[in-house]
């Protein structure tokens, strides 16, 4: 028979009970904490060209991004936390991408920068970059000169324009086809693209019959577009993108209508496509990811239905599958790096990743690498404007 409490029995339980109870607050409180911050948003913060002569790359390859985040976050994000995306325009411009991304490092919510775009202004970018520590993941640009070894903030997936111009001599080097001429936009990146167009040559021993420069502002494209058929070649090396790129073909086919014309991965936009119209067809150009239409790759299936969740007006390319296959590469380094990673350990995460397939795009970060991805394929443009291979 169990006896009725003493009062100083039941004072001494309720205060055993207060006192438990103001114990497991900390804990409680903790786990509340805890459960917030599990769910605050990753923030990423990009500067990228949306209008000006390349504005139409930027928009492509920031919408790539966009649909693979939003179907990431659409399944509850990186371990239970979403992906936020900044980006701000600038315009291709050196000066506004540097001010962009100075302000972006100074806000210490933004965990990385993530794909921006530009030789010129990646160049820029770097120093404070490197030494403020920040993830710079998936720049814009196949340039060696961003490249930097032996420094572990900085990620680089695309092939490299050495890459590409290697596949492209060697496509002309194996037709046959000996007399070569060059054209390259008069900045850095197009200065890159020459340097590693004449190192392949020298490999294949081909020498350039012609080599000429096109302004940013492409007003001098008619007077090379003149030079270059004066030289009377088999094919042309085209190292220009957007406005140049467009200003220089329509005037060389004026020259030469039928002359072979071979350009890096950065000249096909859907719109620079467009807007040559008839001009573009059978230019051949390599890619650095694979057709957005070949849905026999995994990769590509995942693309097309995150854009067409995502109700994306522009048309699918390979600037958007590029921004996609780099949004899933960093959700998938992210999400190795734990659930509430630090950029230290993202940075490690990245580092480790190797042979990360896809469906159909390989990446393997290595330090001793340049380029996580080495992936380069040909294609050609075909009547209707579109690639084949």
């Amino acid at each position: 028979m169990r006896l009725k409490p003493t009062l100083l029995e039941s004072v001494q339980a309720s205060r055993r009970s207060v006192l438990g109870a103001l114990a497991a607050l900390p804990f409680a409180a903790s786990l509340s904490v805890r459960a917030a911050e599990d769910t605050t948003p990753i923030k990423i913060a990009q500067s990228l060209a949306l209008t000006g002569p390349l504005g139409e790359l930027g928009q492509a390859m920031h919408q790539g991004a966009k649909v693979c985040f939003a179907a990431v976050n659409a399944k509850g994000g990186v371990n239970g936390r979403p992906i936020e995306l900044t980006v701000a325009d600038d315009g291709y411009d050196v000066k506004r991408a540097t001010a962009n991304v100075n302000g972006f490092m100074e806000d210490s919510s933004n965990f990385a920068l993530f794909n921006c775009m530009g030789t010129p202004m990646i160049e820029a970018m770097l120093p404070k970059v490197i030494e403020s520590g920040i993830p710079f993941f998936a720049p814009f640009s196949g340039a060696l000169s961003i490249r930097p070894k032996n420094t572990r903030n900085v990620f680089n997936i695309r092939a490299s324009y050495a890459d590409e111009a290697e596949q492209l001599v060697q496509h002309l080097a194996t037709v046959g086809i000996k007399r070569i001429a060059i054209v390259y936009q008069n900045n850095s990146f197009g200065k890159e693209v020459f340097s590693a167009t004449q190192q392949a040559m020298a490999h294949y021993k081909l020498e350039a019959i012609a080599t000429v420069t096109v302004e940013n502002d492409s007003s001098d494209a008619d007077a090379a577009a003149k030079k270059i058929a004066a030289s009377a070649p088999e094919a042309v090396l085209v190292g220009l993108a957007g406005k140049p790129t467009i200003a220089f073909v329509k005037a060389v086919r004026k020259e030469r209508k039928g002359l072979q014309l071979y350009a890096l991965s950065i000249m096909g936009a859907a719109a620079t496509i467009q807007t040559l119209g008839a001009d573009a067809t059978g230019m051949t150009i390599s890619q650095i990811v694979p057709l957005p239409s070949n849905m026999s790759r995994p990769v590509v299936r995942d693309f097309q239905q995150a854009w067409k969740a995502a109700n994306v007006t522009l048309e699918p390319s390979h600037l958007a599958l590029e921004g996609y296959i780099n949004a899933r590469v960093f959700t998938e380094t992210l999400r190795r790096a734990g659930r509430n990673p630090t950029r230290s350990s993202f940075i490690d995460s990245t580092w480790g990743t190797k042979n990360l397939d896809l469906g159909g795009f390989a990446v393997n970060f290595s330090e001793s690498a340049l380029n996580a991805s080495r992936f380069v394929e040909l294609t050609m443009v075909a009547s209707n404007g579109r690639f084949i291979r």
